[in-house]
Formats: structure tokens, C-alpha cells, sequence
């Protein structure tokens, strides 16, 4: 018979390699996701409780984009509304600091004219204010914030995943009968399903005009909380069944003295 170990092993290196390069993206997904969670969490409560630097700054550069087309529109185009939206790249002066602020409403922008005078709220060195008017454009349509949307429900059930598999080891530590794969499933899915629930509110929420800065965590607090409640569950019969001497075909293993 022809030797398959060597092709076994290029396997097992291969699969090994793939789930290492899974976890570091993961890992990327979820730093990325946790860091602008923090910062529109940040400056939310920044403006919120007035603790923005602020500062007298000068209008050096007021510079307009205005998109403009049709809104719905029939089998033939055109039958929608027309609509045009006009926004502004707004370059200010601190004495010798130079700072911009992007995206800004043509709402806010029709008040600024080059060599202004105006009052700005800062975070950490951002533009958040001007004269006491947000241009902090938040959560919005930019490439790293429609990729950490879109694939917010795979790193959302990857975290229920990881919390789920922590619990598992972490009742075998504490004398407990350590769930096996498939007994951690069921939470799992219980958890992802509400997660994906929470979410899709939030979105609908959102349409209306209505964005929680810190709208990631919740669909994660959610769903991790019943995932747990439910594995809860799981470990308390896996222990009975342990108890009274059942065969274990739910994978269940008891833990390790």
C-alpha cells in the first residue's frame, strides 16, 4: 500500500495554517470593531457631558462636493424625486496646528466663508464642534465602517462562540462536566439567533435616523448572556447524568481531578 503520511501531514499543516490565519483576521475584525466602538462611544459622551477641549480657530479652506440624482425611479429611471445633498471639507487654523473636518452638512457649511472665526470642540486633536455644532461624522458609508457592518454578524457570533468555549473549560476547571462540541452548539446557535435579532433592530433603528455609538456590544452582551444561560443549563444536566452513571452520548466529558 503507497505511504499516505506524508500527504496526511501536508494536510494537518495545511488545515492548521488556514485556522491560524482565520483567528488573526478574526482577531484584526474584532480590534478594529472594538476600537470604533470606543472611539464614537468616547466622543458621544465627550459632547454629552461638555468636557471637549475647545478652542478659537480661523476658516483657511471651505471646499464643497455635492451629489446629486434620482431617488427610486420607475422601470425607465427618472420617475423618482430629484434629490441633491451638498457636503464640505472645512480647514481650520489653531494658531500654528492645522485641522480639518470632513463630510460636514451643507446645513453647518453655508455658515462658514474662508476667514471666519469660530469655536471649535476638540477629541484628542479631532475636529468633534463647530461653533457648538456636530461634524463628527460617527458611524457612516466609509470603507472600514461598511466592512466592520457587514461582517459584524460573523465577528458577533465568533465572540458568543469564544465566551461559550471559555465557560465550557472553564466548568471543567472548577469540577464540573466540561460540555463537548456538540453540547455547546445548541447555546451557540440559541445565542446567535438573538444576537442576530438585536441586530437587525438596531438597523431598523438606525434607518430612522437613530445610531447608538455603541451599537456592537450590544447584539455580543445579548447573545453571550444567552448562550451562557443556556450552556448553564447544558453542565447542570451533563452533571446529573455524570452523577447517576448515564453513558455519555451527549459528548459531555466529566472534569479532570
Amino acid at each position: 500500500m503507497p505511504d499516505t503520511s506524508g500527504t496526511e501531514q501536508v494536510r494537518t499543516r495545511g488545515g492548521r495554517v488556514r485556522r491560524a490565519a482565520f483567528r488573526f483576521a478574526m482577531a484584526a475584525l474584532i480590534l478594529l470593531l472594538a476600537g470604533r466602538t470606543y472611539q464614537e462611544t468616547a466622543v458621544a459622551l465627550a459632547r454629552s457631558d461638555g468636557s471637549l477641549r475647545t478652542a478659537v480657530a480661523v476658516v483657511t479652506e471651505l471646499t464643497s462636493h455635492t451629489q446629486s440624482g434620482y431617488a427610486g425611479g420607475g422601470q425607465a429611471g427618472g420617475s423618482g424625486a430629484y434629490v441633491s445633498h451638498t457636503e464640505y471639507t472645512v480647514r481650520l487654523a489653531l494658531g500654528a496646528e492645522r485641522k480639518e473636518a470632513d463630510e460636514v452638512d451643507d446645513r453647518i457649511g453655508h455658515d462658514l466663508w474662508k476667514g471666519k472665526q469660530v469655536t471649535v470642540g476638540l477629541w484628542h486633536g479631532r475636529v468633534v464642534e463647530i461653533d457648538g455644532r456636530d461634524v463628527w461624522p460617527g458611524w457612516h458609508l466609509g470603507a472600514l465602517d461598511v466592512t466592520l457592518i457587514v461582517l459584524s454578524p460573523l465577528t458577533t457570533g465568533y465572540l458568543i462562540a469564544l465566551a461559550v468555549s471559555g465557560a465550557g473549560l472553564l466548568a471543567a476547571r472548577t469540577g464540573r462536566v466540561r460540555p463537548g462540541r456538540d453540547d455547546r452548539f445548541g447555546p451557540c446557535a440559541l445565542g446567535l439567533a438573538v444576537a442576530m435579532a438585536a441586530l437587525l433592530a438596531l438597523h431598523v433603528y438606525a434607518i430612522f435616523g437613530h445610531v447608538l455609538p455603541y451599537w456592537p456590544a450590544v447584539p455580543v452582551c445579548v447573545g453571550t448572556a444567552v448562550a451562557l444561560a443556556r450552556l448553564s443549563g447544558v453542565i447542570r444536566r451533563l452533571g446529573r447524568l455524570a452523577a447517576e452513571g448515564a453513558p455519555a452520548d451527549t459528548g459531555g466529558t466529566p472534569a479532570r481531578s
